[in-house]
């Protein structure tokens, strides 16, 4: 078994499996995955997106900044101002694409690895925006091959 000396003469990890138990100590007993999960590594990008003295909501801002949005999106829908409310809500999840990518930590916005995060909020967000843009009636963007290809399938 491998240990390595801290700073100050505690042992540290080396690898996942070498994590410290709560002597302090390394251990490595197997490779195989538990049987149980004990614990949950944050994802990358997981920690506060500010210092640890700010108040709760200044260390979660990016989430509150999407939700936000997401609210006011959803407030704009129910007030009959559909597509507005919706484009505002897939700009929503592209800004919180945006933010994992940009950002080194994001708070609760962090669920995933950011690939995965970038991707789903990506996704989401360019699939709600084109979705409001081609809404009826009077779509704003108009794609002729899907006329085309409901004429030959559904009409």
């Amino acid at each position: 078994m491998r240990e390595a000396e801290g700073a100050e003469g505690e042992p540290s990890a080396l690898d996942a499996v070498s994590a410290p138990d709560a002597e302090g100590k390394p251990r490595r007993t197997t490779r195989r995955f538990p049987l149980f999960t004990r614990d949950t590594a944050r994802p990358e990008g997981g920690g506060r997106a500010a210092g640890g003295d700010a108040p709760a909501p200044a260390r979660q801002w990016p989430i509150l900044a999407v939700l936000s949005a997401v609210g006011l999106g959803l407030l704009l829908t129910a007030l009959d101002v559909f597509r507005l409310g919706t484009i505002l809500i897939g700009a929503a999840l592209l800004a919180g694409a945006v933010m994992r990518w940009m950002l080194p930590d994001v708070g609760m916005l962090a669920v995933r690895s950011r690939f995965t995060d970038m991707l789903t909020y990506g996704v989401l967000g360019v699939a709600i925006v084109l979705l409001s843009l081609m809404a009826q009636p009077n779509p704003w963007l108009v794609i002729p091959f899907l006329d085309d290809t409901l004429h030959f399938t559904v009409r």
